[in-house]
């Protein structure tokens, strides 16, 4: 099958053959038609499948057949969890648009908003926000949502893990009751199915991947080792297999500003991105990292969200995730559209109740390994994991509905607001 096969018009066909795509992936074969049809969709898909362009392209065909005339107004809003992801989807829309007379913007916050503002004064077709610095603008009157066509959830999972539930209710209260609304999400968990319930009307359901099961492409494995080890680990690991673009994950911003300056001592480039960096160093970082000229980029779940590097070869766990689901994101950026991966995870002692989790929900024993130099001690005994600075994400059990941590109180979207 062709991207022409899924009736897309030919101003879009020539912007996926200037990206250098000539077939559709699984999720855009079945969620280009029905995003055409005007129908609302929920969708999980593996990152790294492509359903950015999934809902991207359609949306964009539709806003381009049913243009009106007189002054632009926002008539389809994709809102995401994180900059990163904005900044991802909104270059999308820009490329794949860019035959198209529409116009569109992102906006998110850590950077100025008077860009934002006068490109919403002077007319938008698109808008790719974070729900956080979006409701800024519309409290403060530069934001009109009252001709919201199409809206679109990207990423709906971690929108509620962090704590914007009650964001993305009052953004629904500002846009028209009868649009398309599209959600994706990388699971399928019982709140995604209850936001779902209260969004879409009669949905078509896709589910490309079988619920959290882990890209076949990557391989995966455990080294055993001691807490303090860890690090030492990790460089001697790099060093001795001359790997190159490394995605560490860490569980804290500390951790990952620790271990950063740590690799960079031992000669091995490093730098963390965290939602404490500014806008511009996780930028500059970024960036570095996908040309190559940085080796090891280490992140926070939150921060890597959105995160979209080609051909990734290799994702380290050095602490595993509190929340299992978690660990299939997180080993989801490498092994991607085909390529080959792998995913190194550095488990201590305290973790091995975290690892049976993990294990349980991909219905995998993953191969234990222990390097020689770096045995773990027999007699160790575990330590409470520390779950990070307060606003992070704290475990599932501790968690009330919508994602929000039972003990931040109203201070955790504030805290974690995009």
């Amino acid at each position: 099958m062709s991207f022409s096969d899924l009736g897309l018009h030919d101003d879009l066909l020539r912007a996926v053959t200037a990206q250098g795509y000539t077939q559709p992936t699984p999720i855009q074969q079945q969620a280009i038609p029905v995003v055409l049809e005007g129908r609302d969709l929920l969708a999980s898909a593996q990152t790294g499948t492509g359903k950015t362009a999934g809902f991207t392209l359609p949306m964009l065909q539709r806003l381009a057949n049913g243009k009106r005339p007189g002054k632009r107004q926002v008539r389809a809003l994709v809102l995401t969890p994180t900059r990163e992801l904005a900044a991802q989807v909104g270059e999308s829309v820009a490329a794949y648009g860019q035959h198209l007379s529409l116009r569109s913007h992102i906006i998110f916050g850590g950077v100025g908003q008077q860009p934002q503002v006068d490109a919403l004064r002077a007319g938008l077709d698109v808008l790719v926000a974070t729900p956080g610095r979006l409701l800024d603008l519309h409290q403060q009157g530069h934001v009109d949502l009252s001709a919201i066509e199409i809206l679109v959830l990207d990423e709906a999972d971690r929108m509620l893990d962090m704590g914007f539930i009650h964001d993305i209710k009052r953004l629904l209260r500002l846009v028209p009751k009868q649009r398309q609304n599209l959600l994706f999400s990388a699971t399928f968990s019982n709140e995604i199915q209850t936001l779902a319930q209260q969004l879409l009307n009669n949905p078509a359901l896709i589910e490309v991947a079988p619920r959290n099961t882990t890209a076949e492409k990557i391989e995966q494995a455990i080294y055993r080792v001691d807490r303090d080890k860890k690090r030492d680990l990790l460089a001697h690991l790099i060093q001795r297999h001359n790997w190159f673009q490394v995605l560490v994950f860490t569980r804290t911003k500390h951790g990952a500003n620790r271990l950063a300056e740590q690799l960079s001592k031992q000669d091995i480039p490093a730098m963390a991105i965290h939602g404490n960096k500014s806008q511009g160093a996780r930028t500059r970082a970024l960036g570095a990292f996908k040309s190559g000229d940085l080796q090891v980029l280490v992140a926070t779940d939150i921060a890597a969200r959105g995160l979209d590097i080609n051909e990734l070869p290799h994702v380290v766990n050095f602490d595993l995730p509190n929340v299992a689901e978690d660990y299939v994101h997180r080993i989801g950026r490498t092994g991607r559209a085909g390529s080959n991966g792998e995913a190194v995870s550095l488990v201590c002692v305290d973790e091995h109740g975290l690892l049976k989790n993990i294990e349980r929900l991909i219905n995998q024993t993953l191969p234990k390994h222990i390097e020689p130099g770096f045995e773990p001690d027999p007699n160790a005994k575990p330590e409470p994991i520390e779950n990070g600075r307060r606003g992070q994400r704290q475990p599932r059990a501790n968690r009330k509905p919508g994602g929000q941590a039972a003990n931040a109180g109203g201070e955790r979207r504030r805290r974690t607001r995009r």
